[in-house]
């Protein structure tokens, strides 16, 4: 029997290092991937990265490159020309100080990482974290704009309005909160106790007013008990009934890495939860970091068992998932780095983020 057709997308991964394996550009190949997230092993120098990323698209143009540069500690690419980005707290300081500079900083902020990234051809950034900083989790931290939930999504707001305007998309998580949590879902299986009513009145606040300004979503590898015994990122009612349904989210969801402990805690499997994410609504599914011993092997296995599911009906694909991934990536080439530097509104928005 001849294989199902993929009409959807839905796995992001990761590659070992600076330049594509040929086992590598074969998996890229693979009809079940979406796209690559890159890491620090990915780095060595600009010139590199682009030649990386374009290999990428080589490969299969429709591919998605993401990367997780939030700034503060969560910043993969930071030398060679790119500017350390600001932990999100530092602009939640500045707004107890004076909150239209802080906009501006923000939006600065925004413009200045859409420019670098799209000038190398990354179409993605994972930010903003719209988490609230309640105190209490280490893994949030000064990642959190502010406790407030109405200063986070102003500021969020300022930061996506400076990455679109440089043709970067976003992905805003995690919903609908880690910052209650204590536990670091990458090494542990966090639980936060509240009930459904106070979390959407504070941590998913801002989920809701920026319904319709987010392009994708990513849920949290946390259980909130008192709505649903499943981690977010597995959860229907997190992620059918709650964002979709009442928030009126249309935009993509993508799972959070489903290699992290959070995850693993709840999943029998790389197969299983890879599935489990989709079927509860995530349209993307996120599996990296594995081991580099293992050249990929197992991201193979994950390939195969979506294309059996999908053969024997375990999965089915929504057709709207292959829409909202393709609606993130750029809609024009990128732009040479000096040629962005050079431009009138790089320097102005460098200048604006250095005065913070």
């Amino acid at each position: 029997m001849p294989p199902v057709p993929f009409a959807v997308h839905p796995l992001i991964i990761d590659v070992a290092g600076t330049k594509l394996g040929s086992h590598e550009r074969r998996r890229l190949k693979r009809p079940g991937v979406g796209g690559v997230i890159l890491f620090s092993r990915n780095w060595a120098s600009r010139e590199q990265l682009a030649g990386l990323i374009a290999s990428i698209k080589s490969v299969r143009p429709d591919l998605l490159v993401a990367v997780d540069q939030e700034g503060g500690r969560v910043q993969r690419f930071r030398e060679d020309g790119f500017t350390v980005l600001p932990p999100m707290a530092e602009l939640g300081r500045l707004w107890m100080r004076d909150a239209m500079r802080a906009v501006r900083a923000a939006t600065a902020c925004g413009y200045v990482m859409g420019a670098e990234l799209r000038a190398c051809g990354v179409d993605l950034s994972f930010a903003p974290v719209l988490d609230l900083d309640w105190g209490r989790s280490g893994v949030v931290g000064n990642r959190a704009f502010h406790a407030d939930a109405r200063v986070v999504s102003v500021l969020a707001q300022s930061l996506i309005s400076g990455m679109r305007r440089a043709g970067l998309a976003h992905c805003a998580k995690h919903f609908p909160g880690h910052g209650w949590a204590n536990a670091d879902s990458h090494v542990d299986a966090p639980r936060d106790t509240r009930g459904l009513r106070t979390i959407l009145e504070h941590d998913a606040a801002p989920y809701d007013w920026l319904r319709h300004s987010l392009l994708a979503v990513m849920p949290a590898h946390v259980v909130y008990p008192k709505v649903d015994t499943l981690p977010a990122g597995f959860s229907r009612r997190w992620l059918q009934e709650i964002l979709r349904d009442r928030l009126g989210f249309t935009g993509a969801i993508f799972s959070d890495d489903l290699n992290m402990q959070g995850a693993r805690a709840a999943a029998p499997g790389d197969t299983a939860a890879v599935l489990m994410a989709l079927n509860a609504g995530c349209d993307l599914a996120l599996l990296c970091n594995r081991s580099p011993l293992e050249q990929g092997r197992s991201l193979d296995v994950v390939l195969q068992g979506l294309e059996e599911a999908l053969e024997l009906g375990h999965w089915q694909p929504d057709p709207s998932s292959e829409h909202r991934r393709q609606a993130l990536l750029a809609s024009y080439p990128p732009v040479p780095w000096d040629a962005w530097m050079r431009s009138a509104e790089y320097v102005s928005a460098l200048q604006d983020l250095t005065r913070i």
